[in-house]
């Protein structure tokens, strides 16, 4: 039997609350619209690479987030010492590039564990707490920004990618 990527019950985003409610769940928002634009399709429709020059692909945008979420949150933000998901120094875009449809349950069920384990990482922390980045130093409320910023962009490219391999637009 075909794997397909299960729907999902995509939570909305605040109209007010209040700066740590309204980040939260605006991030689960555009968490839940990336799912979103992929629900329904199998794991061969999941690696296709519908937008052509690009080899851009639903799956690579799922692992790639997976990856970047562990190092805001996990590896940055706590200075936890983990490995990538996917990427390496020697492959840095393993995560778009090595994909496997018969992977891609695997790769969703990551996706969520790391979501949840990101949350539970941060949830006791203070948005005003700090950690040093590459380039100075920031704090918990500039990841939550960057992050939906992040998902933003890529929820973008996986509209086109979306529309392109069944038609399915909106959402």
């Amino acid at each position: 039997m075909t794997w397909i990527a299960p729907s999902i019950e995509r939570r909305e985003f605040p109209a007010a609350a209040g700066e740590r409610e309204m980040l939260q769940r605006w991030l689960d928002f555009h968490r839940d619209t990336l799912l979103t634009k992929c629900a329904g399709l199998t794991a061969e429709q999941l690696v296709q690479a519908s937008s052509p020059p690009s080899t851009l692909t639903l799956l690579g945008l799922v692992r790639h987030l997976t990856d970047v979420e562990r190092t805001w949150f996990r590896k940055r933000f706590l200075g936890a010492d983990l490995g990538d998901h996917y990427f390496t120094e020697d492959h840095p875009d393993a995560d778009f590039d090595d994909l496997d449809p018969a992977a891609a349950e695997r790769a969703f069920a990551a996706f969520r564990a790391e979501i949840e384990a990101c949350d539970k990482a941060v949830a006791d922390r203070g948005l005003d707490e700090t950690f040093q980045g590459r380039s100075g130093t920031r704090n918990l409320r500039w990841i939550y920004v960057h992050m939906i910023e992040e998902y933003a962009r890529h929820n973008g490219h996986a509209d086109l990618l979306r529309e392109r391999i069944d038609g399915v637009t909106g959402g």
